[in-house]
């Protein structure tokens, strides 16, 4: 038996990286009545079928430390959630969307503001201000003027990092200029939806020069939330967490409470208050979803 990890899958084929080499691999049957399906980042045992040819069988599957279901890796450490910008223009309540999965996965969340170079109309200012008053590190990107590049690479040591965002933001870029081995096939934004042609077809980790390994994903236009009740949600807005002074404690949902600290909190400026509007959005969505069950 060998110890490894799945690094891609396709078409019922998983690719397990080993101390040996790369396994092209099945899973057992077993999985599938147990309704088990392997997921890319995956710490696995198999068995070599065929050591000439590299071909091998994926016989059991560690527990996980994380779980991502869109998109489906496993054993996570941090998300590196990637907005350009323009071009496309920045969607807040998508990146809020994405923030509150990986808040629910417990990974460590770095956000990356891709073409730098095309801020205008210093909305880079503005997004970065919110978001580091809500408590995130922000990185804003350029691959034409190498703004930050190296600051990214720092992120990327010794960890499996998702790559995670809308498409046609510049992920792919990214990472062929964080790491030049890659040549990972990109995609032009359209000029009449100004909106990015996916381009990353399936998950697949990538092995970093500079330490640790990064997945590229496919991008996602919408982001649902159906595992979270509207009492959770507010857990994953960290912000929030600094002003517990609510007359309802814990059970308050900082909406229509009475002395609330969290709405307090949004009329002194002291969390900002699209941040606030994007949590009532979700809140909302949230409830909309359960009534149509």
């Amino acid at each position: 038996m060998l110890n490894g990890q799945i690094i891609k899958g396709i078409g019922g084929f998983y690719y397990v990286d080993t101390d040996n080499g790369l396994y092209e691999c099945r899973a057992r049957g077993i999985f599938r009545k147990q309704n088990i399906t392997p997921l890319v980042g995956d710490r696995v045992s198999m068995s070599v079928v065929d050591e000439e040819t590299k071909k091998g069988v994926v016989e059991d599957i560690d527990k996980r430390d994380t779980e991502l279901i869109r998109p489906p890796i496993a054993n996570v450490d941090k998300a590196l959630i990637v907005f350009a910008v323009k071009n496309p223009k920045p969607n807040l309540s998508l990146l809020d969307r994405f923030i509150v999965l990986a808040e629910k996965e417990h990974l460590e969340i770095v956000i990356i503001l891709t073409k730098a170079d095309l801020d205008d109309r210093n909305e880079l200012e503005e997004i970065q201000k919110i978001y580091e008053l809500s408590g995130y590190k922000v990185i804003p990107v350029s691959n034409k003027t190498k703004l930050n590049i190296d600051k990214v690479k720092d992120e990327l040591k010794n960890s499996v990092v998702v790559f995670a965002g809308p498409s046609g933001v510049g992920k792919s870029s990214l990472l062929n200029e964080i790491d030049k081995n890659f040549k990972l096939q990109t995609g032009e934004v359209s000029e009449k939806i100004k909106r990015g042609k996916h381009t990353t077809r399936h998950a697949e980790l990538l092995k970093l020069e500079c330490g640790g390994m990064v997945a590229d994903t496919p991008g996602f236009s919408s982001l649902t939330l159906d595992d979270i009740s509207e009492y959770d949600l507010k857990d994953f807005f960290i912000e929030f967490d600094d002003f517990d002074g609510c007359r309802f404690g814990s059970r308050c949902i900082h909406e229509k409470e009475p002395s609330c600290a969290v709405k307090e909190a949004v009329e002194n400026g002291e969390i900002p208050k699209k941040r606030y509007e994007s949590y009532l959005q979700l809140l909302n969505e949230i409830r909309q979803g359960k009534r149509r069950y």
